[in-house]
């Protein structure tokens, strides 16, 4: 919101977003993001004085995009001055509800008024209910998004192909029957090989040999200062088993299996080099405290505020978990609470936002009326921006009209000109009418996710992978829970449009009667 609210501000700055340097490079996103959103800024008379392009991705923390950051400083180096920042669609603002409050708040403390060419910004208490939940839609397709992409590879994996980086002595391939397929990278692979059988042989007593070997071959490629080959590629190398034709995903629970490429060495050379390694002394895997403590790092200590961490304790037969403050100084260091008895309590909270029938289907209203509203005013615009599409063929027929009148190479050439500029002004204004009514379907398209999460957040938090799960946290509250090792869990804030439903159950009155929000009037 602008500091001054008694002009609108002409200044503008326009912010374009790719998810990739690929797409940046090979598209023309950024390019025609750009372009619209000049077109918009010269429809609203605003003086665009930069531009501030990212290729960042759209998940995380805003400030880490370079374009972002650069145009925050822009507004810091301009105090005095009020902006219109112009963005083609509400998904290259921020595809995170968390980050997108965020920043909002960055440029409304900055003076700084927000446009976007496909959503209109409205701070009204329903405008922000909107808001939020189109920025929940857009994190929820991202997640969607990033979880299709995870089983595509996962599937491919378990069929026997390699999906990440290609590691050091092979390279990718395109076949027609396997798609991309990882080949032997000579002479990188030769070298490997013999660094590999050295070693299982026992010709290279130790790992420090195999490093001085590698370094001592030109043709390997060296990634540490002065010819030096890092410690961490020599321990990769001996520990990776696709080395020996095997492919495996440990996070994805796909267990080793026979790969579609050639190996360098043979299994049982692979296993000689791991009893090496190991002096045949095998650690107890660990146990991914991650997975099973999935409310790490979002409660926190009541005493002192920081986030709990999390443990397994030996008992006599089993291990036993628990969440525990860490924090030196703090009443509760190091006294630890029954991990059960934390998630517990996590789950009356979250299964108590679940709103009842009569209050869901009264959100779904309010989303169709909110809808509505924006739909009758897109009509409006559309004829708006159709009448000033017929003035402006007017003009353009009365320049003709004067052309042919005119016998003055001067005037006709500034008639042209003019004619020109007017004709571009009528493809802004005909792609303008064309985009600002929504087409059929949208509704639902934009609205039931948002209403199926709104519904039954437990239920999706219940059944969904560890990454699902702290994105239902972070759409569900507004801020980490608070929990006191005497009182348990402290009043949970949360998130707006849950908030909005709590306001809306609570109140005791269902309509305004005659003396209302505003004064009655008087009969004619």
């Amino acid at each position: 919101m602008s500091k001054n609210t008694n002009f609108e501000p002409t200044k503008a700055v326009i912010y374009c977003r790719v998810s990739s340097t690929k797409q940046k490079l090979e598209g023309s996103g950024l390019d025609s993001q750009e372009h619209r959103c000049r077109q918009y800024a010269d429809l609203k008379g605003y003086d665009v004085e930069a531009v501030f392009p990212d290729d960042a991705s759209g998940g995380g923390d805003f400030m880490n995009r370079p374009g972002m950051v650069a145009l925050l400083s822009y507004l810091d180096a301009q105090p005095n001055k009020d902006y219109v920042i112009i963005f083609d669609d509400l998904k290259r603002f921020a595809r995170d509800t968390e980050f997108h409050i965020k920043l909002r708040r960055e440029f409304q403390t900055r003076g700084a008024q927000i446009e976007c060419l496909n959503f209109k910004l409205d701070d009204s208490p329903e405008g922000k209910f909107v808001e939020t939940i189109f920025a929940a839609q857009g994190e929820l397709e991202r997640e969607q998004n990033r979880r299709q992409v995870i089983q595509k590879m996962k599937a491919r994996v378990e069929k026997g192909y390699w999906v990440f980086s290609p590691p050091i002595g092979y390279k990718y391939v395109s076949d027609r029957g396997h798609g991309k397929v990882l080949v032997r990278d000579e002479p990188i692979a030769s070298i490997l090989a013999e660094a590999l059988e050295g070693f299982a042989s026992g010709y290279l007593q130790t790992q420090a040999e195999v490093k001085r070997f590698l370094e001592a071959k030109p043709a390997f490629p060296k990634d540490g200062p002065n010819g030096e080959v890092r410690w961490q590629r020599v321990q990769r190398i001996l520990s990776q088993q696709i080395y020996a034709g095997y492919v495996e995903a440990p996070k994805w629970d796909v267990t080793p299996r026979l790969g579609h490429h050639e190996p360098i060495i043979s299994l049982e050379t692979f296993e000689r080099i791991q009893e090496r390694v190991s002096g045949k002394a095998r650690a107890p895997a660990r146990k991914d405290i991650s997975e099973d403590f999935p409310l790490r790092g979002f409660v926190l200590c009541d005493d002192c505020g920081e986030a709990m961490t999390s443990c397994w304790s030996k008992g006599r037969n089993k291990l036993y978990p628990y969440y525990l403050c860490d924090t030196r100084g703090c009443e509760s260091n190091r006294k630890s609470i029954s991990r059960d008895k934390i998630e517990d309590g996590f789950a009356e909270i979250l299964q108590s936002l679940q709103p009842t029938k009569e209050l869901f289907a009264l959100a779904k209203l309010m989303f169709k009326d909110a809808w509505s509203l924006r739909l009758a005013e897109s009509h409006q615009q559309k004829d708006q921006i159709a009448a000033q599409l017929r003035e402006t063929e007017k003009q353009v027929e009365t320049l003709l009209e004067r052309i042919v009148d005119s016998d003055n190479p001067i005037v006709i050439k500034a008639y042209e000109a003019k004619i020109g500029k007017l004709e571009r002004k009528k493809l802004l204004l005909a792609e303008k009418a064309a985009q600002t009514v929504p087409a059929k379907g949208r509704l639902e398209e934009f609205i039931e996710p948002a209403l199926n999460f709104l519904a039954n957040p437990w239920n999706l938090y219940e059944n969904g992978s560890l990454a699902f799960k702290r994105t239902v946290l972070r759409l569900a509250f507004a801020e980490p829970l608070s929990y006191s090792r005497k009182k348990g869990y402290r009043t949970a804030e949360t998130a707006f449009p849950f908030k909005l439903l709590a306001e809306i159950s609570s109140s005791k009155s269902e309509m305004v009667g005659p003396v209302g929000l505003e004064p009655t009037t008087r009969p004619l």
